[in-house]
């Protein structure tokens, strides 16, 4: 519950010890004061987000401190934003969520976060009525595991209302405000008061989702990588190539961790491309997913490079593979704690559990030839995932083996134009490169490093992890005077 706060002091009483400006939040943010007292013994902390800008120099009695200029960039939203990008999102726990609004912008805001794919095990309940309709439901039921009030009103009248809003509260419920001002003062009196977070608009149904998870978020739970899914439009297209290239590119030019999950049991070639034949792989993992830990991943995994690990296909039809999506579903998230990123190469098949995972992958990369089979089997897998994923990012589109001689060929841009995307990259026919590469189990970096091909590939590593490679270190002066010699 929401400390108590005597009303007669100034509202925002700046006579602070500096020290606890920003002291860690206790994760039953709202509660009275005798549980606050008992809690500042040991009780386990979330993390509070740091200020934008220091204040310290200020003078506490300068209109200057309670009348701060908007900036036209949240720089708290920012940081959430570009957080999320890094690695793998975290989905919002069982729980309850209330959400009471007043503006119409903010309900349509709620509205789309409730449905997003992040949230699906949150129950959410969106009404209107702001801090004044939260009190008037709380005081004949108890309240939920988190409330997101938003309110207008000046500073004063917010801060009485969250009081009152305090004393109807369960002990372990966070709040979230939605407010106008933009205010460091009024966002560190709030944080004082045991609100969890303060949002300021401008946002999205995203940055809302971020905010959620992040006051859930455990410190000790396993680390969770980046997904990216590649899936062909149709069979022959290039996919799986594509696939073990850009993992290949990811960990040898971005010089990161990444694994490669080659989940066409019967046909896959990663094995192949990377010259592996180890004895265990995916499937074995898929066989037994509730006993795979993180020494058994290890041993089934084959090591392709210092960086790269494979999960290899058995690509044999001695078995038929009948594996249920959970299993799936299972074994991909515990894969997600190997590596930054997680390449899985999907087949041309349509299963409830390759749905899945096109739906829940963080980056989704399409692979396509251009040609009309595979613009109306892209179409359809683009419009399933937009309905599915409103808050997410479109899926990548690369269209593959163009200008073949004697083909005709739908151009990039009607291909694009169709799809309502533009082509990530473009990866022009040339069989002898391709060829070579696969006939010596290499990688296309490893037989045309200067290629085209291999250009375009890194650069597409790079937009899908969304880093640059790390700077060339500079030959000494003693190694360039060997070298001349």
């Amino acid at each position: 519950m929401i400390k108590p706060h005597n009303t007669a002091q100034d509202p925002f009483d700046l006579e602070f010890d500096a020290a606890d400006e920003f002291a860690p939040l206790r994760e039953d943010a709202w509660r009275d004061d005798t549980t606050a007292a008992s809690s500042e013994t040991g009780e386990p902390a979330a993390v509070a987000v740091p200020a934008a800008r220091d204040f310290d120099d200020l003078d506490p009695m300068s209109d200057d401190r309670h009348q701060l200029e908007t900036p036209t960039v949240n720089p708290v939203h920012e940081m959430m934003a570009s957080a999320g990008t890094a690695f793998g999102e975290v989905a919002i726990p069982r729980i309850t969520i209330h959400i009471f609004t007043t503006s119409a912008e903010t309900a349509q805001i709620a509205d789309t976060a409730a449905a997003d794919r992040r949230m699906e095990r949150a129950a959410t309940t969106v009404r209107s009525g702001g801090v004044a309709g939260a009190l008037e439901v709380y005081k004949s039921q108890p309240t939920p595991s988190l409330i997101i009030v938003e309110s207008l009103d000046p500073t004063p009248q917010l801060l009485n209302g969250l009081d009152q809003l305090a004393e109807v509260c369960d002990p372990g419920t966070k709040v979230v405000v939605v407010g106008a001002a933009n205010d460091i003062a009024l966002y560190r009196e709030l944080m004082r008061r045991g609100v969890s977070e303060y949002l300021v608009p401008p946002f999205d149904a995203l940055q809302m989702v971020r905010a959620i998870g992040g006051l859930y978020a455990d410190p000790s739970a396993p680390f969770i990588g980046r997904q990216i899914a590649f899936c062909g439009a149709k069979g022959g297209v290039g996919s799986s190539t594509l696939a073990h290239n850009i993992a290949y590119s990811i960990t040898d030019r971005l010089h990161t961790g990444a694994v490669l999950v080659d989940l066409d049991l019967p046909f896959g070639t990663a094995g192949l491309d990377f010259n592996q034949d180890p004895l265990q792989g995916v499937a074995d993992a898929l066989s037994q997913p509730d006993r795979l830990d993180p020494v058994l991943m290890d041993r089934m995994m084959a090591r392709c490079t210092e960086r790269l690990s494979l999960f290899a296909a058995p690509a044999t039809l001695e078995q038929d593979y009948e594996i249920s999506a959970e299993a799936f579903d299972e074994v991909t998230q515990k894969i997600r704690g190997a590596a930054p990123f997680v390449v899985l190469d999907l087949p041309h098949v349509w299963t409830a559990w390759k749905r899945k995972i096109l739906l829940t992958s963080d980056d989704l990369v399409i692979v396509a030839t251009p040609d009309l089979a595979s613009l109306r089997n892209a179409k359809n897998m683009v419009d399933i995932v937009r309905r599915a994923r409103p808050n997410d990012a479109p899926p990548r589109l690369v269209l593959n083996q163009v200008g073949v001689p004697g083909r005709p060929e739908i151009t990039a841009k009607d291909f694009g134009e169709a799809l309502g995307l533009t082509p990530s990259t473009i990866l022009h026919f040339d069989p002898k490169l391709f060829g070579q590469a696969a006939n010596n189990g290499q990688m296309i970096d490893e037989v045309g490093p200067k290629s085209k091909i291999a250009e375009a590939i890194a650069d597409l590593a790079q937009q899908i992890t969304r880093r640059e490679p790390p700077a060339a270190p500079k030959a000494s002066f003693l190694a360039s005077l060997l070298k001349r010699k």
